[in-house]
């Protein structure tokens, strides 16, 4: 746990989390409020704004990251919508459609990561961000 009288404190309202769509619109309530414009769907863009630049982690301050109704978000971002996101990807030709494919066929054999444990493992690697999961 970050024990840092200055670090921040932001909360995820996880119950706001239906669907990949949904939860940008969360993060982007949560962390981008008072930026004059938002995060677009993409777990790079996540990465990039856990790095500190900008939005609310502007100067890589500790953060305690609440993430309130974590099971109701992990089913929401869980095999169903991983599946559609992938697929999805497979139809613009600009991505790797070989990785994309191997992504699909290890979700499906029970052994790949859902979005949600994507989001999990870029939280992980910002040592400035302890996710608190409530």
């Amino acid at each position: 746990m970050i024990d840092d009288p200055k670090a921040t404190t932001l909360t995820i309202a996880g119950h706001a989390i239906r669907d990949i769509a949904s939860f940008y619109d969360e993060i982007n309530r949560v962390f981008m409020a008072g930026e004059d414009w938002s995060l677009g769907p993409s777990l790079d863009a996540l990465d990039d704004l856990f790095y500190g630049s900008y939005g609310a982690l502007a100067g890589k301050a500790p953060v305690v990251l609440v993430w309130q109704d974590i099971e109701t978000s992990r089913a929401a971002l869980g095999i169903d919508a991983t599946r559609a996101h992938l697929r999805a990807k497979l139809q613009n030709t600009a991505f790797d459609a070989a990785r994309i494919t191997a992504q699909l066929d290890a979700l499906e054999q029970g052994r790949g990561e859902t979005y949600f444990d994507t989001i999990l493992t870029i939280i992980a690697d910002h040592p400035n961000i302890h996710l608190v999961r409530a």
